[in-house]
C-alpha cells in the first residue's frame, strides 16, 4: 500500500464517518469481549465446583454404594475434561512469550511441559544471510532468539524378512542353514517392539484391543482382534517366571505396604444360573515394598494378585510366608495375622494409616463444619509437617526426629482425643473416628518406633490407582484368568516404572531375550537389575 493510500481522508464528514465506523467496531468488540469473559468465569466456576464434587465423591468411595459413587466420579470427570477444553479455546492465544505475571496463575491453566534431556532435539537455524538486506554490507552475530516448538514422530510398522539360506557342501553334499532365531510367541509374527507396545498400551495406558486394532489399521497392518487377544496373554505368559521372581523377591521383604480395590469379572456360570447380568466383584491385591524414603538399600518393588472375592483367606494366602511389618487400611481379613501365635510370638505387626484417620476427620468438618474436626485435623497436619522435613532422611534420624517432635504432638493428641470423646455423640461419626485411632493406638504409634515404617499408607494407595483408572476404559476383566493376567503384567510393568524404566523399552528388551536366557539368571532381568542388551554389548566390547 502506497503512503498516499495510508494516510486518512480531508473531508470531516469522511472522517467522522470512518471514526463512527471504528467506535461501531469497538464496541462489538468489547461486547464480544465481555460476553467471552462471562463464558470463561462461568465455566471455571462450574470446574471449580466440579472439582470440589469429585474431591468429595473420592472420599466417599467406600460401602455399598461405592460402585454407583464410581460412575458418577467418572461421568464428572468426563465433564470436567470437556468445560477445561472449552475454557482453553475460549482463551485467546499468546503470540509471544510475556513475562512472569505478578500473581502466580491457578494450576488448571496453561503450563509448560517438562521434557526429559534424554528427549532427541533437532536445531533448525534461520540465517538472514552474510549480507545486510539494506545496503549490502557485510553482517556479523551479535545473538539470536531461540524458540521450542515440542514435535510427535508418528510410530510405524515394519516388517522384517530373516533369511536363512541353505547351503550344500560341493565334497560331502552336508547341507548347512544357520538355526531360526526365537520368537517371543513361537510361530507368531508379533516382534518384541510391537508385543511391549501392546502390553504396556492395554496395561499401562489402558487402551483396549479393540482400539489398538483400529490404531494398527491406520498403520497399514489389519491384525484381527483374536490376534491381540491370543498375543497379548501370550505375552504375558512368556514373562510369567519373571513375574513370579518379582513377587517372590518383594514378599520376602520385613516391611509391606498392603491395599485392594474391586474389579468387575465377567462370570458365565452366574449368567447361566439366573443370578443377576453374569457379573460378579473380583479384587487386586497390591503389595509394595519401598524403602527409598529412609534410604533404604532394598530396591522398589510391587506385587498385584488377582482374587475372585475379597475373602480373608486370600491375603492370608498371600502373606503365609510374609514376617514383619504391613502397613494397611482397617480391613477385618487382615486381623487374624496380627495375633500372636501358639508361642506367643507376633509374626505380622501392624502399622495404621493416618491419612485414612485424617478422611475420617474431613469428611466430618466438610459436613458439619465441626471446630473439633477442624482441631483433628489441624493436630494431624502437625504430625506431617514434621514429616516432610525428614523424607530422605535415615531410619535412625526418623525416629530421632520422631521422638523428639512426633511423640510429644502424638500422646496430646491421644490425650485430647479421650477428652473430647466424652463430649459428643457415641453414635455420631466424630465418636466412630475417635474410637477408630484410640482403640488401634499401639498401630498408629509403631511409625514413631521404627524409622522405616511410614506414617500412612498412601504410598499403597498410589500403587493401586492404575487399576482404578484402569476401570474405566475396560470396565471389566473377561474372567478369572483374565484377572490373573491382569495382576501379572501390572506387577511387571510397574515394577519396571519404579525402577525408572520405560516399561515399554523395558519388556521389549525382556521379550527379546528372555527365550534364549538361561533360567539360572533370570535374576539378571529382574527390573531393579535389569541392564539393556546394547548397554551389555558395549560393556564386554
Amino acid at each position: 500500500m502506497s503512503e498516499a493510500a495510508s494516510l486518512p481522508p480531508d473531508d470531516p464528514a469522511k472522517l467522522r464517518a470512518m471514526i463512527a465506523a471504528l467506535e461501531a467496531e469497538n464496541a462489538a468488540m468489547r461486547a464480544e469481549t465481555t460476553r467471552l469473559t462471562a463464558v470463561l468465569k462461568a465455566h471455571e466456576a462450574l470446574v471449580q465446583a466440579l472439582q470440589i464434587r469429585i474431591a468429595k465423591l473420592q472420599r466417599q468411595k467406600f460401602g455399598a454404594s461405592s460402585e454407583k459413587i464410581e460412575r458418577e466420579i467418572e461421568q464428572l470427570e468426563l465433564a470436567l475434561e470437556a468445560l477445561e477444553v472449552a475454557a482453553s479455546a475460549a482463551r485467546e492465544p499468546e503470540e509471544e512469550p510475556k513475562a512472569e505475571p505478578a500473581v502466580a496463575e491457578p494450576a488448571s491453566m496453561r503450563r509448560k511441559p517438562k521434557v526429559s534431556e534424554a528427549t532427541p532435539r533437532e536445531r533448525i537455524v534461520l540465517d538472514p544471510g552474510d549480507a545486510c538486506p539494506d545496503c549490502g554490507g557485510e553482517v556479523r552475530l551479535v545473538g539470536e532468539d531461540m524458540s521450542e516448538i515440542l514435535e510427535l514422530i508418528s510410530a510405524r510398522l515394519k516388517v522384517i524378512e530373516t533369511a536363512r539360506p541353505k547351503k550344500s557342501c560341493r565334497r560331502c553334499e552336508k547341507i548347512t542353514q544357520t538355526p531360526a532365531p526365537s520368537r517371543p510367541i513361537p510361530r507368531s509374527m508379533a516382534g518384541p517392539g510391537l508385543l511391549a507396545h501392546i502390553l504396556v498400551s492395554k496395561f499401562d495406558d489402558h487402551l483396549p484391543l479393540y482400539r489398538q486394532n483400529e490404531i494398527f489399521a491406520r498403520m497399514g497392518a489389519e491384525i484381527p482382534a483374536s490376534t491381540l487377544v491370543d498375543w497379548c496373554g501370550q505375552g504375558v505368559r512368556v514373562l510369567s517366571p519373571l513375574v513370579a521372581r518379582i513377587r517372590t523377591d518383594v514378599m520376602t521383604a520385613d516391611r509391606l505396604h498392603a491395599d485392594d480395590t474391586p474389579v468387575r469379572v465377567l462370570d458365565r456360570a452366574r449368567r447361566l444360573e439366573g443370578l443377576g447380568k453374569g457379573v460378579k466383584e473380583g479384587r487386586i491385591w497390591t503389595y509394595l515394598r519401598d524403602d527409598r524414603p529412609w534410604g533404604g538399600t532394598a530396591p522398589p518393588g510391587i506385587a498385584y494378585f488377582f482374587s475372585p472375592d475379597r475373602k480373608s483367606a486370600h491375603p492370608h494366602r498371600h502373606l503365609a510366608e510374609f514376617s514383619g511389618i504391613l502397613q494397611a487400611d482397617a480391613y477385618t481379613g487382615f486381623k487374624a495375622l496380627y495375633e500372636p501365635d501358639a508361642t506367643g510370638a507376633v509374626r505380622i505387626r501392624e502399622a495404621a494409616c493416618w491419612a485414612h484417620l485424617r478422611r475420617d476427620f474431613h469428611d466430618v468438618w466438610t459436613g458439619t463444619k465441626s471446630e473439633i474436626a477442624r482441631e483433628a485435623l489441624d493436630r494431624i497436619g502437625a504430625l506431617y509437617d514434621i514429616e516432610r522435613e525428614i523424607t530422605g532422611c535415615s531410619a535412625e534420624e526418623r525416629r530421632r526426629v520422631r521422638q523428639t517432635r512426633t511423640r510429644p504432638l502424638a500422646e496430646d493428641f491421644k490425650a485430647w482425643s479421650e477428652a473430647q470423646l466424652g463430649r459428643v455423640s457415641g453414635k455420631s461419626a466424630l465418636a466412630k473416628a475417635f474410637r477408630y485411632a484410640l482403640r488401634r493406638w499401639p498401630s498408629f504409634t509403631l511409625f514413631l518406633e521404627d524409622g522405616r515404617v511410614a506414617i500412612d499408607n498412601n504410598p499403597a494407595e498410589r500403587a493401586i490407582k492404575p487399576v482404578v483408572i484402569g476401570r474405566k476404559n475396560w470396565l471389566f476383566a473377561g474372567a478369572d484368568a483374565g484377572g490373573e493376567t491382569l495382576a501379572e503384567a501390572m506387577t511387571i510393568i510397574e515394577s519396571a516404572k519404579l525402577s525408572g524404566h520405560d516399561p515399554e523399552a523395558y519388556l521389549a528388551d525382556i521379550l527379546a531375550r528372555i527365550g534364549d536366557h538361561k533360567i539360572n539368571r533370570l535374576d539378571e532381568l529382574l527390573p531393579w537389575n535389569w541392564v539393556p542388551q546394547s548397554k551389555e554389548a558395549k560393556a564386554v566390547a
